[in-house]
């Protein structure tokens, strides 16, 4: 419904530091196009790219790219989706924006905004992208609403922290509870999470942050970006 998943698009009052801070994970750039009048900038771990965007708004952002999207108005309606904006003039580059039960904001794009990577990455030092995770007072109000866009709900009893996911071929989604974080969470995994966590460390990035009772700081860790942007590294069964 939504389309193919295209990027975190992600505002920062300092773009440059933000490319940085990604770079020294191991994130590596990608060539955007002119799509956008403000500073733009993409990285990626093979996994999930991160849009690095110089402007104000709503952030983070999921953005989706729709062909034809213009024509593709009718139909979200008809599922009964609400756009909170659109441009769709003639000359405009298209887009659509929508907002989720759960406070997330989407973007529906007509195109692409950057160039597929050349080749295959080597990832990052945050281990394996698992998902994006949103903060859901009521999940079951999230789950209808992304299962309405195509995705797939799977119940994960044996995850406390993240015991809902939704899946879609290009984008996994799961919900956690406010009050564990406040913030959405990009969620990355590794059985050698601790030794990861030693090495983003040792390359000044703190790795601080409150976690939930239950996760031991020395396999786990909550890490921010310049623009505030949180990533949460978890240890993953050998």
């Amino acid at each position: 419904m939504f389309g193919r998943f295209l990027e975190l698009s992600l505002n920062t009052d300092d773009i440059a530091a933000s490319v940085q801070f990604y770079e020294r994970l191991g994130f590596t750039q990608l060539t955007t196009g002119d799509a956008w009048p403000h500073p733009y900038g993409v990285l990626s771990d093979g996994r999930v790219c991160i849009g690095l965007h110089q402007r104000r708004g709503p952030s983070p952002l999921l953005s989706f790219v729709r062909p034809d999207l213009a024509q593709h108005v009718a139909a979200l309606r008809t599922a009964g989706f609400e756009t909170r904006s659109a441009r769709l003039g003639e000359g405009d580059f298209h887009e659509l924006r929508l907002r989720d039960p759960a406070g997330q904001d989407i973007a529906l794009l007509e195109a692409r905004t950057y160039s597929p990577a050349r080749g295959a990455h080597a990832g990052s030092l945050c281990g394996w992208f698992s998902s994006y995770s949103m903060p859901a007072a009521d999940p079951d109000a999230a789950r209808e609403f992304w299962e309405r866009a195509g995705f797939v709900a799977l119940d994960l009893p044996d995850e406390p922290l993240l015991p809902l996911a939704l899946t879609s071929d290009t984008l996994t989604l799961t919900l956690h509870q406010p009050r564990l974080f406040a913030d959405p969470l990009l969620v990355f995994t590794d059985a050698q999470m601790a030794e990861r966590i030693a090495r983003i460390a040792a390359g000044d990035i703190e790795v601080g942050g409150q976690l939930p009772r239950g996760l031991d700081p020395g396999a786990n860790a909550l890490i921010e970006s310049p623009e505030g942007t949180r990533l949460l590294l978890l240890q993953a069964e050998g």
